[in-house]
């Protein structure tokens, strides 16, 4: 099995390139989506986050704009809440590629996959990206998104030209998705050959 790490900086497009993936038969992990999982209702981390900061979750279980208002700007919340968060997807993670042992080629889509040395666990990686000025305004019509929010996401995350420069492989999500499709389809192929 090839794991193939899936990262890029926030509005890149890289739901959409991983949906590609997952489309073409490759099992796909999706971290955000686990741990929105386990952040929700009845989430096995809203009550060790609720102890860690209180008021961040309520009946939905964790508030993720409450939530990112205690620890945006303050790497001590961060690292705590890091500490709660990155063991429980860790585990996830090893029951999918358990669960697809059998798969020839499987996607870890981790955002923050530099950003927390996860790129020691994956055999290749995959960087999705797009100029700056088509990631701003992509980010910035997301509901609830401010600039300020918006800059203080990207001051957490690895810059874009150092994640393109330490990937095997990138995913230019710029042009028509046609054009992106078959960048994947090229990803696939070379690593299945």
């Amino acid at each position: 099995m090839i794991q193939l790490g899936l990262t890029g900086s926030i509005g890149m497009g890289k739901s959409t390139v991983a949906a590609m993936f997952a489309t073409r038969g490759v099992p796909v992990f999706d971290a955000d989506a686990e741990v929105h999982r386990l952040q929700g209702p009845g989430g096995r981390l809203v009550a060790r986050i609720e102890a860690a900061f209180p008021g961040a979750t309520g009946a939905n279980g964790v508030d993720r704009g409450a939530l990112a208002e205690m620890v945006l700007g303050d790497p001590a919340a961060l690292k705590r809440l890091e500490s709660i968060v990155h063991p429980a997807v860790a585990e996830q993670r090893a029951a999918f590629l358990a669960a697809n042992a059998h798969a020839p080629l499987v996607l870890l889509d981790i955002p923050l996959l530099f950003e927390t040395g996860g790129e020691a666990a994956v055999e290749k990686i995959a960087t999705v990206s797009a100029p700056a000025e088509i990631q701003r305004a992509r980010v910035l019509a997301r509901p609830g998104m401010t600039a300020a929010r918006f800059e203080a996401i990207l001051a957490r995350q690895t810059p874009d030209a150092e994640k393109r420069a330490r990937a095997d492989f990138v995913i230019d999500t710029a042009g028509p998705l046609a054009e992106t499709a078959a960048q994947v389809d090229a990803v696939i192929a070379c690593l299945s050959g």
